[in-house]
């Protein structure tokens, strides 16, 4: 049986940053898993139920796993940042902190960063950028190398930079899911719960991301890199090319796995099929910490 849900509050710099929790009854040993929502979320996204399987926090717990799933600057109880200083670099040096003050209080040694959407981006640049975190590896879904132009992306990062807009529930599900057919009603309800008002500031840098940041970031991240774009993703190319295209941009990863989630829409985890990618996401964990436990063996020989 999984922990109660629980709150924590982290204090970055002077920024407030919550997080939800959740984890195994009893300790297993196995890495911390570090959470990040993607624009118009909170960290409730990891606690949708898109299946009778569970959330991501349901699957995880259920599999041993602790995990800390952040509120992002600007959402759920972590403070807001003025618009000029609301950037994706702003997010990853708060959240590494963040990252950092977690595994001190929760005795962890290990952390398995997970990323989805906007979440997935700030995910690989701390992991590009602060290699003094435990980190084993990176899932980053939602998210890859290509963003078609003139497609709902670009619609909404057209929206006044300045403001904060609480988009109404049919727009976002018209972006967020799938057809008819790869979601139940009841992954929906839940997922409205998440929505949150979003910094627009955030959906103006989202489309030039992996332009201006992929080519940078992705050369500098040393620990393996999981990625999963939906297959009717409303925001990304998400083709075989394209995804074989951001596999082949991290040219420091031990390895990297990069698929399409199948019968998903761009919130995978939301959809009937969002239990395939967490189990490929735990796997992958597992993967990673056995790839990291080799690495200070053979560190320890030298």
């Amino acid at each position: 049986m999984a922990k109660q849900r629980d709150l924590l509050d982290f204090e970055v710099d002077g920024h407030t940053i919550t997080a939800l929790t959740a984890g195994p009854a009893r300790p297993s040993g196995k890495p911390l898993i570090v959470a990040l929502h993607g624009g118009t979320y909170t960290a409730q996204y990891f606690d949708v139920a898109g299946t009778p399987e569970g959330s991501f926090l349901d699957v995880a717990t259920a599999h041993g796993y602790p995990v800390v799933a952040f509120d992002r600057p600007g959402y759920g109880g972590s403070t807001p940042l003025e618009p000029d200083a609301n950037t994706f670099t702003r997010h990853a040096e708060l959240l590494a902190g963040a990252v950092t003050q977690a595994t001190a209080r929760l005795a962890a040694d290990r952390v398995f960063l997970i990323g989805h959407s906007i979440g997935g981006m700030i995910a690989l640049m701390i992991a590009a950028a602060y290699p003094g975190l435990p980190l084993i590896g990176v899932s980053a879904t939602g998210m890859g190398a290509v963003i078609p132009s003139g497609g709902a992306a670009e619609a909404l990062g057209s929206l006044p930079p300045d403001e904060t807009v609480d988009l109404p529930y049919d727009e976002r599900d018209g972006v967020m899911f799938g057809p008819p057919g790869t979601y139940g009603a009841e992954g929906v309800r839940q997922a409205h719960g998440a929505y949150a008002p979003v910094p627009v500031r955030e959906l103006v840098q989202a489309p030039a991301w992996p332009r201006e940041h992929l080519p940078v970031v992705a050369p500098l991240v040393r620990v393996p890199v999981h990625n999963a774009l939906a297959e009717f993703d409303a925001l990304w190319h998400s083709s075989p090319e394209n995804v074989a295209r951001f596999a082949a941009m991290f040219s420091a990863a031990p390895f990297v796995d990069a698929s399409v989630a199948r019968g998903t829409g761009h919130c995978i985890d939301h959809h009937t099929l969002g239990i395939a990618l967490h189990l490929r996401q735990l796997a992958f964990a597992a993967e990673c910490a056995h790839w990291a436990a080799g690495a200070q063996r053979a560190e320890g020989e030298k």
